[in-house]
């Protein structure tokens, strides 16, 4: 069930985004009366799932959700149509157009996007608000997975700068030592300030650490439990305390989560203080290695949290979606300078993943907005086959006031939809590599 939320919030998602993309392409095309002979959500290879046609254009779905497009007449693009390109330019086609009109066609589609990212994330400012931790509210200290504890932090240590610039905000401090490419990180030990040094394959590992190398530790008691559950069959009720599973102490959630998943579909021992009084259960975990109840966080941890008006919320979505663009390049950066950074590239099915298993409409409106910036921002990379394709030489006619060779522009075409096969086929197979060896 879970797994069909997140697939159903990945599709609605990308739909959004391909309409409104390509709906702007569709209406800058029709404002200087360009003919559109099509307008698609999703590919179409040798057949469509559902289409229809009004005027000069064809409404579709494609069978393929790997994006959409629209049909300009005149243009050379995805259809590769050679036939019509070899007739004289007629009026209502792209190329008979100026410049200058042909410019704001091209990068209507992602003009679009960037707005509607800053819009969502303007939106979301506004009705929640931000919050974060501060580095000095971390008063349980932090959890270390294996590959915290080989560069050799502690549960105890207080991180205070990266690469020798101070660091505040505990949530900030993985992105900062990856787009930093850090070689260091400082720590507060006992009193003393102690740096540690950070590799470039600790560096790749952080990269592939999708669940985070640190944490901030909290307590937790049960609190709700799902019917049917281990934890339901087991015994366990609101407000016992997990102290153990089999010999493992589990003071912490995170020391809870990172053990059970030791212990995937198997029998586990666990020792409870029920209300001061401890006992022994035995569970039997799912096939995610959890028990199936909803944990009560200790809320002492003191997160500072900032409200907006309307007004002050514009700028705050200025804010993120320019940050949102600036953490995408570095991203991008990271790939052809760390080494091993490309092994963590995905496809749509770590998109997909990371969608909320629960259906949680703030979450899903968060994630849309950096799913439109960042398609906002691959489609205007200077790449045939992409927007920023067609406005690399249409700038090129612009400035030279000549034409590119047709016979260029096509093998560009081609080399470019080449390419981008090419890293699509590479992502996906590393993502199911990632789910077989799961």
């Amino acid at each position: 069930m879970g797994v069909l939320v997140q697939v159903s919030q990945f599709l609605l998602s990308l739909s959004i985004l391909i309409l409104l993309h390509e709906a702007g392409h569709f209406f800058a095309a029709r404002l200087f009366k360009i003919r559109v002979e099509k307008f698609y959500l999703f590919f179409d290879p040798w057949f469509s799932l559902f289409k229809y046609k009004k005027g000069d254009t064809e409404y579709g779905i494609g069978w393929l959700p790997l994006g959409g497009y629209v049909k300009i007449s005149g243009m050379i693009d995805e259809s590769m149509d050679k036939e019509q390109m070899k007739l004289p330019p007629q009026p209502y086609e792209f190329r008979a157009k100026p410049g200058w009109q042909r410019l704001i066609v091209m990068v209507a589609g992602v003009t679009v996007n960037f707005l509607l990212g800053f819009v969502i994330f303007t939106s979301l400012t506004y009705a929640n608000g931000t919050s974060y931790l501060p580095i000095k509210n971390v008063k349980y200290g932090i959890y270390c997975d294996s590959l915290a504890t080989k560069i050799g932090l502690r549960s105890t240590d207080t991180i205070v700068a990266v690469n020798g610039k101070t660091v505040t905000r505990f949530d900030s401090i993985t992105m900062d030592i990856i787009f930093e490419k850090a070689k260091s990180i400082e720590v507060k030990r006992m009193g003393k300030v102690v740096s540690l040094p950070i590799t470039e394959e600790n560096l790749s590992a952080i990269l592939g650490d999708s669940k985070g190398f640190i944490d901030a530790q909290v307590p937790f008691t049960v609190d709700s439990i799902a019917v049917g559950s281990g934890a339901e069959k087991s015994g366990l009720k609101k407000g016992d305390i997990i102290a153990k599973v089999d010999t493992f102490p589990t003071p912490y959630y995170q020391n809870l989560t990172a053990t059970l998943q030791r212990y995937k579909n198997k029998d586990v021992s666990l020792l409870v203080n029920s209300h001061g009084q401890m006992h022994t259960l035995n569970a039997h975990t799912d096939e995610d290695g959890k028990l199936g109840f909803y944990p009560k966080l200790d809320t002492t941890l003191q997160f500072v949290h900032i409200k907006y008006t309307l007004l002050q919320s514009i700028p705050a979505g200025v804010r993120n979606t320019f940050a949102t663009i600036g953490s995408l390049a570095k991203q991008l950066n990271i790939i052809f300078t760390v080494k091993g950074a490309h092994k963590q590239i995905g496809s749509f099915i770590t998109i997909g993943k990371s969608f909320p298993k629960v259906w949680d409409w703030g979450r899903f409106w968060a994630f849309t907005a950096f799913i439109s910036v960042m398609l906002a921002f691959i489609n205007i990379l200077p790449i045939p086959a992409l927007d920023g394709g067609h406005v690399m030489f249409l700038l090129y006619e612009m400035i030279t006031g000549r034409k590119p060779n047709e016979k260029v522009m096509e093998y560009a075409q081609w080399a470019g939809m080449i390419l981008l096969l090419t890293v699509i086929i590479y992502a996906n197979g590393l993502d199911i590599g990632r789910l077989l060896h799961k």
